[in-house]
């Protein structure tokens, strides 16, 4: 007997046979990872072997009400709403409208970028490939953060002064406004909204019965998260982002529990639990097949080999098996969701606070117990790597703060020579003014990207946004003309965690009035 066990503990050891987590354990996890990040209320799902086997909420829906998060709590799930813009594009390909190598111009002729052969050559796929060679996030300003007034025809015709950073399909840079533009091609093709062709489509066939393309789309608010961040050193909740525009890119709000059958579907071969067939076995290879190599510079804990982007989903090995994941992120609020296909598991965990490492935390946990694999405590782990970024943010924006105190600008230069509005040929006016004796910044096309300046150095200078949520203050260099006067405007992020949609480098602004 004592053999038997043996062998088996032996064979167990060397195979990775999982070892499945529990209700109780998982319960403890997310517990400790909302005290440890600052987390108000986190929902949890787990899908196994087609079944839901944990559905749960934890904390709190918003620290206004204090009302408990549950399994139909709906959160906005940002970015994971790509996935569902790249099926529904599938699905237009199944039934023979669209082609995924059709050029864009065929459906939206006024669609234009930087460089006319990228333009020319531009197709459906490469929409969600992330390859365009326009840099990170670029022209993402146009909607984030939400306070522009940005339509989606601006959007359509100022990606034609968005410079391509590298060339076209050789290289990564995450975008989400091509996503926006892939949501229009189904609107055109499809004749209704691309709202309305994922709820039709997608939602309702699944059952996701409380799921809504975006915010204002919601049948009820009785059970929705307000979003939060910490401002001034204490988590509160700030104003939501509804994403007037941009839904394809990451509009949806959604629950633990409906997103669970959108996964049970996807490692169904795209069949409901019912056996309906929502999405080609065709699409899902698609959707799960790399299209743009990311680099792997360490294997790390899971022994990576490969890294890539498909249609809609990051996609990766971790310890020979496939992984196909996602995170999303919007003001307040993070989310991710990730399948083992091989393992028939999916992990969902949604957020109402911009803390990405609370996710991590649970899913590599949870996932760990099911790969079998050397056991790590990432909660441990993963709170002093957050710890360490924030110090080290820290020693940039306090360097920063020092210079301020200390600097002035010279008479040669004084600030009041910048006061003007500059323009920038996708983000419109900016305005240098003075309040209260005061240098402001404000942009004309989003309201939220107002703030007091600072001296700094030379010719630089400081904003900082009225809304602290925001933790992208940004330095402000301005270029002279012959007489000494502000004439160009150069703006770039301070601190290392800023997130890359605050694409201030990307803004190239001219004076287009001077004030006398």
């Amino acid at each position: 007997m004592k053999k038997l066990f043996f062998l088996l503990f032996l064979l167990t050891a060397i195979s990775g046979i999982s070892q499945e987590i529990s209700t109780g354990s998982i319960d403890s996890l997310v517990e400790k990872t909302i005290a440890s990040f600052r987390v108000p209320g986190i929902a949890v799902g787990v899908v196994k072997d087609g079944k839901i086997i944990h559905a749960k909420g934890y904390g709190f829906r918003s620290l206004k009400n204090r009302q408990p998060v549950t399994p139909n709590t709906q959160f906005g799930i940002a970015s994971n709403s790509k996935a569902f813009t790249a099926a529904a594009l599938g699905i237009l390909v199944e039934q023979g409208k669209i082609k995924w190598e059709d050029h864009v111009r065929d459906y939206i002729p006024e669609f234009k970028l930087y460089d006319p052969y990228v333009t020319e050559h531009f197709t459906i796929k490469d929409l969600l490939t992330h390859r365009s060679g326009m840099g990170l996030g670029a022209g993402d300003l146009m909607f984030f953060p939400d306070s522009s007034d940005f339509t989606l025809k601006d959007i359509i015709y100022n990606l034609r002064f968005l410079t391509q950073e590298s060339e076209f399909r050789t290289k990564y840079d995450y975008d989400n406004n091509l996503y926006i533009i892939a949501g229009e091609v189904i609107a055109r093709v499809s004749g209704i909204s691309w709202d309305e062709f994922v709820e039709k489509n997608i939602f309702k066939p699944l059952g996701m019965g409380t799921t809504a393309g975006s915010y204002e789309r919601l049948s009820s608010y009785q059970d929705v998260i307000d979003g939060h961040a910490p401002v001034n050193g204490e988590v509160q909740v700030i104003p939501r982002n509804t994403l007037r525009v941009g839904h394809a890119a990451g509009g949806i709000y959604s629950n633990i529990n409906d997103l669970s059958k959108w996964l049970i579907c996807l490692m169904n071969k795209g069949a409901s639990t019912e056996g309906k067939k929502i999405l080609s076995e065709e699409t899902l290879q698609e959707m799960w097949t790399p299209q743009t190599i990311l680099p792997v510079y360490n294997p790390g804990v899971y022994n990576v080999h490969f890294n890539s982007y498909g249609l809609g989903f990051f996609l990766s090995d971790v310890l020979g098996k496939l992984q196909v994941t996602h995170t999303g992120g919007l003001e307040g609020m993070v989310t991710q969701i990730t399948m083992l296909p091989e393992l028939k598991l999916g992990i969902i965990v949604l957020t109402n606070q911009q803390e990405g490492y609370a996710f991590y935390t649970i899913t590599n946990t949870i996932k760990d117990s099911y790969l079998g694999s050397k056991k790590i405590d990432w909660l441990q782990r993963l709170v002093k790597a957050r710890k360490d970024e924030l110090e080290e943010a820290t020693k940039i924006t306090d360097s920063v703060e020092a210079e301020i105190k200390k600097a002035t600008i010279a008479s040669t230069n004084d600030w009041k020579s910048f006061i003007g509005t500059y323009r920038d040929p996708w983000m419109g006016e900016v305005m240098i003014l003075e309040k209260n004796g005061q240098p402001w910044l404000q942009m004309k096309r989003s309201p939220k990207l107002t703030g007091r300046m600072y001296p700094y150095k030379g010719t630089t200078m400081v904003v900082r946004w009225i809304d602290r949520s925001m933790d992208a203050d940004a330095f402000v260099n301005f270029g002279l003309d012959e007489e000494g006067k502000g004439k160009s405007i150069r703006m770039k992020a301070i601190s290392p965690l800023t997130d890359f949609s605050y694409d201030f480098h990307d803004l190239k602004f001219e004076r287009v009035e001077k004030t006398k």
